[in-house]
């Protein structure tokens, strides 16, 4: 079983697998006759192949134990995946470069502090949601269209926090 230790989230960091979605270090400009600030442009998303749209859904997840155990990662060789918590949930991320085999050398795990987001690049490895103290909101935004976008590839792995 591949054991990991979550760091913590990095813009730095989780370039290889993606983006880190945090207003705290983006910049932004006023809007709504200077009422609104608008972090703009956060993440590339990502939506190939036909009849290709982006969804915008919200996801409730359930928490998980640490150590977290995992049996598999995911990918979507289709479009990216962002996940942005709606009430400062921190959740484990789990993630492997694109690739038709997974290297254990190169799984990473991380952990947000609550406020920060990810988007996963299209085709990256990645657990599924793991919310940790509370049930979580999160909303997300994906590909949706014909084909299947979903694949996976067993793996045993478990993280700890740091």
């Amino acid at each position: 079983m591949l054991e990991l230790t979550a760091q913590p989230l990095t813009p730095e960091a989780f370039a290889p697998f993606g983006d880190v979605i945090d207003t705290r270090t983006a910049e932004y400009f006023h809007i709504n006759a200077g009422r609104t600030r608008r972090y703009h442009d956060l993440a590339k998303v990502e939506t190939l192949g036909d009849e290709a749209h982006a969804l915008i859904s919200i996801f409730v997840s359930q928490p998980v134990e640490v150590p977290l155990t995992l049996e598999f990662l995911e990918r979507h060789l289709q479009g990216s995946q962002a996940f942005m918590p709606l009430h400062e949930e921190r959740f484990v991320i789990v993630v492997a470069p694109p690739g038709e085999e997974i290297d254990p050398q190169d799984v990473r795990a991380f952990v947000t502090d609550g406020r920060q987001g990810v988007n996963y690049r299209a085709g990256t490895w990645h657990a599924i949601q793991s919310v940790l103290e509370r049930e979580g909101e999160f909303l997300v935004v994906d590909r949706g269209g014909a084909g299947n976008n979903c694949d996976e590839h067993p793996l045993s792995v478990c993280v700890s926090l740091s």
